[in-house]
């Protein structure tokens, strides 16, 4: 029995309306046709596919676009696989057949449903992830784009308070850097949001705005600290254009304000989430992945254990294997450029807070800088073997142990006890 599906379907994704197309195995269009973006085109399209061919016991497959929208997440309910196609990659199928560089919404829909046809064994589908881990994704992802995004804007408000108000920047420096998204930054610049206003402010009032930001301890110091600070002389701007600039402030705090009060929510929600996965237990059992970090790692990777072929995959994937580039007697191996920027992120973070604390990690880092690797290096390569710890952790269903992941580290530590 023929195990090839009965027909491919190929779908142009627009914000408005789709346009489709469907051919059989042997390329010949079997319909096409303009659906909306509402339930009315999603059952036109099911009835298309059921009049080619559709059963449930061998689904059509569909390529697309994108890998998200009401129509992929409808797509994906029934049961069918769905090839989110890169529109860069359609493009090149599309110059294939035509030099031309003729387009139209039906042209890109026919050469959708062909490269199922042809090429679907080098295209992944959709990971079939369970609801709760699409659920942790979309926190996590909110989570993180909030953070970028509250780092942005501390960044804009530390720019323009160096600019008119370096005082205050004095005034929470610790150890070289200013954290403006503290509590207790925000609420001082509130109270004092221009050097005047800063310079006579009391001792009292900045304690009090510490108390409501949520200080318990060290307020008396840390008020006379930021009381001295405001109260130094600096060169100022002239009054007007002092005021203008406070205003600049104002605006940037507030919206600091709610970027901080974002992440929080969010970071909060994605962790609650991810607490309820049955993967949380082996996710957090690594050195350096705690509740947030493990949230977006799951956000990435999914719970489906077939969507990764091998451990190389999911390196691959995170970007954290290199790119080896041979041609004639050249041959170049270099970091990977193209990825999942998320999960780089959020590597990078894993292991940096894997290595302060003693340990195998520890030492694997030691080891790659000892070699000469850079600081960036070193840890990609940690992070690199951490993936492949992750995945056969995942995949046999047990949980970290340094021991087995490092088992040089075992002959380091018998070697020190004798």
């Amino acid at each position: 029995m023929d195990a090839r599906p009965r027909a491919y379907c190929g779908i142009d994704w627009a914000e408005g309306h789709h346009d489709l197309a469907v051919v059989n195995p042997d390329g010949k269009l079997i319909a096409k046709r303009r659906i909306a973006d509402n339930a009315e085109g999603f059952a036109e399209l099911i009835a298309i596919l059921a009049e080619a061919g559709d059963t449930p016991e061998q689904p059509i497959p569909v390529a697309i676009e994108t890998p998200r929208g009401l129509m992929v997440a409808a797509l994906r309910e029934t049961g069918r696989r769905i090839y989110p196609i890169n529109p860069l990659a359609v493009a090149r199928y599309r110059e294939r057949h035509s030099v031309s560089r003729k387009k139209s919404d039906h042209v890109d829909a026919m050469t959708l449903a062909n490269i199922l046809r042809t090429d679907a064994h080098v295209h992944r589908p959709l990971p079939a992830d369970t609801e709760l881990a699409r659920a942790v994704a979309v926190l996590a992802r909110a989570a993180q784009d909030a953070i970028w995004r509250r780092t942005k804007a501390t960044q804009e408000l530390r720019s323009l308070l160096r600019e008119f108000y370096p005082g205050f920047l004095d005034a929470f420096a610790h150890n070289g850097s200013t954290n403006l998204a503290s509590r207790e930054a925000r609420a001082v610049l509130r109270l004092a949001p221009t050097p005047a206003k800063g310079a006579v402010v009391s001792k009292a009032r900045i304690a009090a705005a510490l108390r409501r930001a949520g200080r318990q301890r060290g307020i008396d110091a840390l008020a006379t600290t930021i009381h001295r600070a405001l109260g130094t002389k600096h060169l100022r701007h002239p009054h007007t254009v002092e005021e203008a600039m406070g205003r600049h402030a104002a605006a940037l705090l507030a919206t600091l304000d709610t970027e901080c009060s974002n992440a929080d929510e969010l970071s909060a929600a994605a962790s609650e989430a991810f607490g309820q996965h049955p993967d949380y237990a082996i996710i957090t059992s690594f050195d350096g992945l705690g509740d947030l970090t493990g949230a977006r790692v799951l956000a990435e990777i999914g719970d489906d254990p077939t969507r990764f072929a091998d451990a190389r995959a999911l390196k691959a994937f995170a970007g954290s294997a290199p790119v080896t580039r041979a041609s004639g007697r050249s041959i170049s191996v270099t970091r990977r450029t193209v990825k999942n920027n998320r999960l780089a992120a959020v590597g990078f973070v894993w292991a940096f807070a894997a290595i302060p604390r003693p340990g195998p990690a520890k030492r694997h880092y030691d080891r790659r800088r000892a070699r000469g690797d850079r600081h960036a290096a070193a840890l990609r390569n940690l992070y690199n073997r951490q993936l492949g710890q992750l995945y056969h952790c995942l995949q046999t269903r047990q949980t970290y142990d340094p021991i087995k992941a490092f088992p040089e580290s075992a002959t380091h530590v018998l070697e020190h006890a004798a």
